[in-house]
């Protein structure tokens, strides 16, 4: 599944030589006219990592035998892939975060997607608005998405009922009221922060905050930044309070860092912590490894009160220079399409059927596929706080915004970041350190433009 990742700024093309690429170069010669590759076909960013993964794969392998796919497992390194397109040895395919998409597709590093469409017949249409738009620049496809994330609010029931509590109580959109609730549900003693009350998960979440508050931080065609805009200051004042109000950030990651989101020692199971927002992926792990836990799951809510959630995730683009298009193209289809997502889905519920463990659904970028999981595969769980859970994430996946496509992302998004860590530091108020950023993203978006 997919994670949250901390963008950082685009490193520099680096000249070096082919053999310094770490082999993720590109294949063979493509084969023409048959609309699939043969030779071989080469990845970056992607692993084999679960049943998901290779259940996909595998569908690939048996329709298309004649490529010889090798994927180079591992995080997407930016610095190695800018290098390999700069020494004309890249891989044919990279598997990437759908938001660093407009700034490869601006700089020439990956190609469009028009081509790719039309000769393997890809229904765009069956994709979800907010993962193909976060792909789109100026009209232009530039990547297919893969997994799509939302984000939902968490709640430890239990714990809950210790400050004799509901989980109606619970409302993030009173943000006035934010800090009390904060207060009574946080552990502090002494300075020392044992289990923490909100967690408002910035810098991660700030652009779901902002639009909470009525605020976008980047024009909708993602050449305008809005950072310093007060209601994304408001939004990042909130959200500093409430972790400065538990020992501050540097107790409070120190705490939180020791979290295992994977384990059966999670910090729901282990009361550490009682409402935080989070992707929808940590309820696979939570029925998984903590299926006896008092676990809620609401929808994140604007300030009206209705619910509003964030998208993404990562996407398949083809680089400049990929010597097998073709055959790429072929794996981007099959890798994204409704039957092989249904395929590996199956492969996940009867895996989690074998260990006696419940099956919560697959979520991804097409919703055709997401459709005909559920309709035809998912039963409930017969654990209610699952089954309600399911449904939760399920209802927001249509409320879901993306952060646009951007000529800039990567320095847009090291803007703010950088911006909401000095905050956070104490080296700056929010409204200064966001009129600093809302300069450096000017600075970029428009060089980008030029």
């Amino acid at each position: 599944m997919s994670r949250t990742l901390r963008v950082t700024a685009l490193a520099g093309v680096l000249t070096l030589a082919v053999s310094g690429c770490g082999g993720v170069g590109g294949g063979g010669d493509s084969a023409g006219g048959g609309g699939t590759g043969k030779g071989a076909l080469t990845t970056m960013g992607f692993g084999l990592s679960d049943e998901i993964a290779t259940t996909r794969v595998d569908a690939f392998k048996k329709a298309d035998p004649d490529v010889d796919l090798k994927i180079t497992e591992g995080a997407f390194d930016e610095q190695q892939f800018l290098s390999a397109v700069a020494s004309g040895n890249p891989p044919d395919l990279v598997y990437m975060d759908r938001k660093l998409v407009g700034t490869y597709a601006k700089r020439g590093s990956i190609q469009p997607m028009t081509d790719c469409v039309k000769q393997q017949n890809i229904d765009m249409g069956q994709y979800r608005p907010a993962a193909k738009d976060q792909v789109t620049l100026d009209g232009t496809v530039y990547a297919i998405p893969e997994f799509s994330s939302v984000r939902v609010v968490y709640l430890n029931e239990a714990l809950l009922r210790q400050a004799r509590l509901t989980a109606d109580q619970v409302d993030l959109s009173n943000w006035a009221a934010l800090p009390a609730l904060n207060a009574r549900l946080a552990k502090v003693t002494g300075g020392r922060l044992s289990r923490i009350g909100i967690d408002p998960k910035i810098p991660e979440f700030l652009p779901m905050w902002a639009k909470a508050n009525g605020a976008d931080m980047i024009s909708a065609d993602g050449t305008k930044a809005n950072l310093d805009d007060p209601k994304v200051v408001e939004a990042l004042t909130t959200g500093v309070k409430l972790i400065s109000d538990q020992g501050g950030f540097g107790k409070f990651k120190s705490f939180r860092d020791t979290f295992d989101f994977f384990g059966a020692k999670n910090p729901l199971a282990t009361n550490q912590i009682v409402a935080w927002p989070m992707e929808e992926w940590f309820l696979n792990q939570a029925a998984k490894n903590s299926p006896k836990a008092e676990l809620v799951v609401k929808p994140f809510v604007d300030r009206q009160g209705k619910p509003l959630t964030m998208s993404s995730g990562q996407a398949w683009v083809i680089t400049k220079g990929a010597k097998n298009p073709d055959a790429a193209c072929a794996f981007v289809k099959t890798m994204t399409a409704t039957d092989t997502w249904f395929a590996a889905a199956k492969a996940r519920a009867e895996a989690r059927k074998a260990a006696g463990q419940p099956f919560t659904g697959v979520y991804t970028g097409n919703a055709e596929a997401d459709k005909k999981i559920f309709d035809e595969l998912y039963q409930p769980t017969g654990n209610k706080r699952f089954d309600d859970a399911v449904a939760t994430i399920r209802s927001v996946q249509e409320a879901g915004f993306a952060m646009p496509a951007s000529p800039a992302g990567a320095e847009f998004d090291k803007a703010w970041y950088d911006a909401v860590n000095r905050v956070l530091a104490g080296q700056e108020q929010p409204e200064a350190a966001l009129r600093r950023a809302q300069q450096e993203a000017t600075a970029a978006l428009d060089k980008a433009a030029k």
